[in-house]
């Protein structure tokens, strides 16, 4: 049973040193029983109360890992049903499917998509990150050599799906280094595909008909000493499967039910036929909760859409979405072409980056570091201004890179030319237009 605010306030050092970022301990233990705040965050409390506090502290969704080293995959820790009262922590893995029973051709293909179809979007790298390898011929041996070729081609991370412990088992084996989710333990195997975690060290999936099973296994799971659990409901149509998400979060976050408190596991791919239904029913699960999402193949056309859906709903709505700070090179410039400068916010980036693209014009933009604000907005704010700009070009690097001395500044902040112009002696500040889908013609008369 989660600890009350009081309780947990009885087991910090009552300090109000504030280092957790909360005013005083009885704040900070308000926010521990709301799972909240993050214990970690004390730098005083014992070791006797962090035995004590850890069910207390642990988020109502608990974290769970899918592989290892850097490209391992973070799911759960959810603390809010909803974005905008906080955010959301870990995004979902997309898996695709590939069946043992299809030909090596087709499983090269089908890994090849995992590489192939990343996309580079405000200075972030989106990719699905999951292979979900299902062992539909029942053979041990075929399922074992499936994995160990996924392994050494491709270094997503994977899911092993069979409902019979010996296939699971020997997929779970050739692939322990890799630390794959194990799909699934039922009320049927779950004492031995408990021991099989325990032995490879993986992940495991707890899959049942109803919630009320689920919470039983997942119940015996742990008891197993079993922490690292994703749930799947059992449901594959998509009314059940989306009021199963809603329940199992509300359950978890709203009633502190701590058996429904893991990461789910959906399929749509098993829920139609139909690529584009599937892709529309994987996005209403990317904002409603899933932690991994199995697609029966990966599209271009629908994957990407997805890859930004889950980019946007995962970002810290207190944060606005930004681009990295830096000299971003247009269209092949060279030494005697344009050097505009500009806000990171990404919408901005991506219009006026769109503009100069489509301008034809190789030119240089430099993006300075605003906080993701506007550039009327941070300029307002007085992160844009010429003290703050200048020296940021002039360490950039930039002059290296052009022969030609001039800046063209957003027409919005035509005031910061003069200021520009004394902080960067011997450059010529260009004002230029305030709308950037004005930018084409204005590029075309450029001379360096």
């Amino acid at each position: 049973m989660p600890l009350t605010g009081i309780e947990i306030f009885k087991l910090l050092p009552k300090t109000n040193c504030q280092a957790c970022g909360v005013p005083t301990c009885l704040a900070f233990a308000m926010a521990l029983a709301a799972g909240k705040a993050e214990l970690a965050k004390c730098p005083h409390v014992s070791e006797e109360a962090k035995s004590k506090l850890s069910e207390a502290s642990a988020p109502p969704i608990l974290p769970v890992t899918i592989g290892t080293g850097d490209k391992a995959l973070k799911l759960g820790g959810e603390t809010v049903m909803f974005r905008h009262e906080k955010r959301f922590e870990n995004p979902p893995g997309i898996a695709i499917l590939i069946s043992d029973k299809m030909s090596d051709a087709e499983v090269d293909a089908r890994l090849k998509k995992v590489k192939d179809l990343t996309y580079e979007r405000v200075g972030l790298t989106l990719t699905a990150n999951l292979v979900a390898l299902k062992a539909e011929s029942g053979d041990a041996a075929k399922f074992a050599a499936l994995v160990g070729r996924v392994k050494a081609g491709s270094d997503a991370n994977m899911i092993l799906i069979s409902d019979k412990v010996d296939v699971l088992a020997a997929g779970a084996r050739a692939g322990a280094d890799k630390k794959p989710l194990l799909h699934a333990a039922t009320k049927d195997n779950a004492d031995a595909v408990a021991a099989l975690a325990k032995e490879t060290g993986c992940a495991v999936a707890a899959k049942a008909g109803n919630l009320d099973e689920l919470a039983s296994l997942t119940g015996k799971l742990a008891a197993a000493g079993l922490k690292n659990i994703v749930i799947d409901s059992g449901a594959r149509t998509v009314r059940q499967a989306f009021e199963d998400q809603v329940v199992i979060r509300s359950a978890a976050l709203n009633k502190k039910f701590r058996a429904l408190g893991y990461p789910t596991i959906v399929f749509p791919a098993e829920m139609t036929n139909n690529p584009m239904k599937e892709a529309m029913i994987s996005a209403m699960f990317v904002a409603k909760y899933a932690g991994i999402i199995v697609l029966s193949d990966f599209r271009g056309e629908s994957l990407f859409p997805l890859l930004v859906e889950r980019l946007n709903i995962y970002t810290d709505p207190q944060r606005p979405l930004a681009t990295k700070q830096g000299i971003y090179e247009i269209n092949n410039p060279n030494e005697n072409s344009p050097l505009m400068v500009t806000s990171n916010f990404s919408l901005t980036y991506f219009i006026v980056s769109g503009e100069i693209e489509n301008s034809k014009v190789p030119s240089f933009l430099y993006v300075k570091d605003t906080e993701g604000l506007s550039v009327m907005t941070s300029w307002a704010a007085g992160k844009f201004s010429a003290d703050i700009i200048a020296p940021a070009i002039l360490k950039s690097g930039i002059t290296d890179k052009i022969k030609h001395r001039k800046l063209i500044i957003p027409g919005y902040i035509a005031a910061e030319s003069g200021g520009l112009e004394e902080e960067m002696k011997g450059w010529e500040i260009m004002v230029g237009p305030r709308d950037a889908s004005h930018l084409t013609p204005y590029l075309k008369a450029w001379k360096a």
